[in-house]
């Protein structure tokens, strides 16, 4: 039985070392229940008393000699195993980065920064005011009354009869004389919502910028004078300014106003559709009545106002010739800018 033992120990000692070796099913196969080992313990009983203590102390140092190397080899095994993981997986820190994509700045915000960069350049204050209005502002106050086609449902997208979507940011003048005392000379971006279909020249939602000036002695001079500097800040030098006589509910006298065309300076070409002339905004002197619904005494005060599309400046400083694509989010097409 000693020689058994001393065999089952080199044997065990053996293919636990070897290359690929299954430890769960060794240690079954040498210390499991059916085991060898447990099967050499089995015939203790046939030893005399004196032989018993001697083989079942050489079964134990046996059994601790296998215990021992299973763990050993299972430690083993495992940092092995984790240092071909480490090597497969290793990351070079010196290889040159995937540059991440970084994007553009769409080129509404692009034309509509540099509208504010001219008109802070000449003294205005951006003011901003909330999308969703109040009927009073969006129209009342803008000299605008309730059988006014303007305030048709196809026209305006209503949320009560008097919450709406603002169709223009002049609310925001409204509110600022309500707010503010003359001299005011304000700009007034963001978006406005109008129920159109949308084609190449039509969106429902759009951006507008509109201006207000109001002080003692503000003339017609005086506007022509601000959207001349402006036009040439952003079209060029030689670009004229032209007032066309039109009609809006809150300006009297009220413009439309175009300018030389800045791609053929008047001469005629597919740009202007061969007028020589682009429309760009309207504008006018503010109507007395608006002047008194935002608590401006007429008699003393008065003003200028204009509101220009950011889309359209976009589309004929970059010669875009569908609206579409600045909502269509085309990587391709925002790219160029």
């Amino acid at each position: 039985m000693k020689a058994k033992l001393e065999q089952i120990k080199v044997s065990a000692l053996g293919e636990i070392s070897a290359d690929g070796a299954d430890l769960e099913q060794l240690r079954i196969k040498y210390l499991g229940k059916k085991g060898e080992l447990t099967a050499v313990l089995r015939g203790m009983g046939q030893l005399t008393p004196e032989e018993r203590p001697v083989i079942g102390q050489l079964a134990n140092d046996v059994r601790a000699v296998i215990e021992e190397a299973l763990g050993r080899r299972t430690e083993e095994m495992k940092e092995k195993a984790m240092a071909a993981r480490l090597l497969n997986e290793k990351l070079d820190v010196t290889m040159p980065a995937r540059r991440p994509l970084v994007g553009h700045t769409h080129p509404l915000t692009l034309v509509q920064r540099d509208l504010e960069d001219i008109f802070i350049g000449m003294g205005f204050s951006i003011v901003e005011g909330p999308e969703v209005e109040y009927d009073y502002y969006n129209f009342q106050a803008l000299n605008i009354p309730e059988d006014h086609p303007a305030r048709d449902t196809q026209d305006t997208f209503y949320i009560t009869d008097k919450i709406l979507l603002r169709s223009q940011t002049s609310p925001v003048q409204a509110r600022t004389m309500e707010a503010q005392k003359p001299p005011l000379r304000i700009i007034s971006p963001g978006r406005v919502y109008r129920s159109d279909a949308i084609d190449a020249t039509h969106s429902p939602l759009f951006h507008q910028l509109e201006g207000l000036v109001i002080d003692k002695g503000i003339t017609m001079g005086d506007l022509k004078g601000t959207l001349d500097v402006f036009a040439k800040k952003e079209f060029g030098e030689d670009t004229r300014v032209r007032f066309r006589p039109h009609h809006f509910p809150f300006t009297e006298p009220s413009a439309e106003v175009d300018i030389s065309c800045f791609a053929c300076g008047g001469k005629g070409c597919k740009l202007c559709k061969g007028e020589g002339w682009i429309e760009i905004l309207g504008a006018g002197m503010v109507h007395p009545h608006v002047l008194e619904m935002g608590g401006i005494d007429p008699s003393v005060y008065s003003g200028f106002a204009f509101g220009l599309g950011i889309e359209r400046i976009a589309m004929l400083k970059y010669h875009i010739d569908d609206m579409r694509l600045l909502y269509e989010n085309d990587v391709r097409f925002l790219g160029q800018f």
